[in-house]
């Protein structure tokens, strides 16, 4: 049974503190996703925790240890039925050490909200974000402007924000006179799911209103079927799921599969048992959906987080290595030959040799710059040759856009993004 709404995932980006949590529990809340008796269990928690107001903030934030310290650490996922759709919302960390969870929840999305705290404006990160969410291939970006209530709802401080967020825009290459700036407060609920009477300047969207006014993501379901896995369960009477969001193509029943690179490196044959989404059984599920499944064929020792679940008859490239265009975004010195960060790429995290610069791209034209490069620093765009050390699993972006996009960190930061132009195939068995 497919579901009547079309699905779409949107994750909520932004830097620790600016409120992202609070404004998805509000918006939870306010869309009656979340039953008032529950909200007020949540307020009473809060009230204990000497953290009044951070009621909305737990709707996400279900892990103990993140209400005692007030930060998000995990993705928390939370579905909402809005009048057009279904959406799987995606509570992104805002935190640094977090932003593997970013990277992943970036991953997922079809498009983000950028929450902004009206009176802190810009923050270091804010960049770090737009750049991984650009790489990551999420193109729709709306930016909420949240407590507009510390700055008296004033529209010039709205302005202010708002240009400054322009600028930032503008540099990762993104239209800002296209891009929707929404005016919030999701502590006191304004403009979250009904619209505020504290703003009669604002004309714009609500939170809940903007969620369907994204543009329809493109299914890349003519695509051969790609499942990353996220995380294997163990259940009891059903054996081993794998969870994960299908990025292209149709997963069926029935289908034959490959799990690559799988613990052996040279994958492991299976075909699809069950599907399930939602605690529904499905018969098939297109890309974009979030499942768990059962593989024949597949136990517990044969796949882990990172392994792509692919159509057998058409397979990914296991890479022996790979060309990319990659930009430096955050390293504290400079990128050299020989240079070894981890790869973050669908669900993967693999570490890459840096084994060439090929040459510099002019960031304003596009175009190859001449000349030998040693060295690469902060803004700059490169294409470069790297080597997996281990098994990769990554397509060229021609063939697969979605299994070509990486973010690159190292020491707990992200230090460049990029996407894969070029493949040579490892040679398996």
């Amino acid at each position: 049974m497919a579901p009547e709404k079309p699905t779409m995932n949107v994750v909520f980006v932004g830097h620790v503190d600016h409120g992202k949590s609070t404004c998805v529990g509000q918006l939870m809340f306010q869309s009656g996703t979340i039953p008032e008796n529950e909200m007020k269990k949540l307020t009473e928690e809060a009230i204990k925790q000497g953290k009044p107001g951070f009621e909305f903030a737990y709707v996400m934030d279900k892990i103990k240890e993140e209400r005692e310290r007030g930060v998000t650490i995990d993705l928390a996922y939370q579905k909402l039925i809005t009048p057009k759709r279904q959406i799987t919302i995606i509570d992104a960390p805002g935190h640094k050490d977090f932003v593997k969870n970013m990277i992943t929840g970036a991953s997922q999305a079809d498009a983000a909200f950028l929450t902004i705290a009206a009176k802190e404006g810009v923050q270091p990160q804010t960049k770090e974000h737009l750049w991984l969410l650009r790489t990551m291939g999420v193109q729709q970006i709306a930016v909420s402007i949240n407590k507009m209530d510390t700055v008296d709802y004033k529209e010039e401080a709205f302005n202010k924000a708002k240009d400054d967020v322009s600028e930032l825009l503008k540099g990762v290459g993104i239209d800002a006179s296209k891009t929707v700036f929404l005016a919030v407060s999701g502590l006191k609920g304004d403009n979250v799911g009904k619209k505020s009477e504290n703003m009669p300047w604002y004309k714009g969207p609500t939170i809940l209103e903007q969620l369907d006014l994204f543009d329809a993501p493109k299914k890349p379901t003519d695509l051969p079927m790609r499942m990353p896995v996220q995380d294997v369960y163990d259940i009891t009477g059903i054996g081993t799921v794998p969870v994960g969001k299908i990025e292209t193509g149709i997963m069926k029943i029935g289908q034959k599969v490959i799990v690559l690179p799988g613990r052996s490196g040279t994958g492991v044959a299976g075909e699809v048992k069950t599907i399930e989404m939602h605690h529904e059984q499905l018969q098939e599920a297109p890309s974009g959906f979030n499942v768990g499944i059962n593989v024949k064929g597949v136990g517990k020792k044969d796949i882990a987080r990172g392994d792509v679940i692919s159509d057998a008859a058409k397979p990914p490239t296991i890479a022996a290595e790979f060309t990319a265009q990659i930009a430096i975004i955050n390293h504290p010195t400079v990128v050299a030959v020989g240079y070894t960060p981890v790869f973050h790429v669908h669900t993967a995290q693999v570490p890459c040799q840096l084994i060439e610069i090929v040459h510099k791209i002019d960031p304003t034209s596009g175009q190859a710059m001449e000349g030998k490069v040693d060295f690469l620093k902060n803004g700059d765009v490169a294409i470069c040759k790297f080597k997996p050390i281990g098994n990769l699993v990554i397509e060229e972006s021609e063939t697969n856009p979605h299994m070509a996009r990486f973010a690159i960190r190292d020491a707990g930061a992200t230090v460049a993004a990029g996407v894969c132009q070029k493949v040579v195939e490892k040679k398996l068995g």
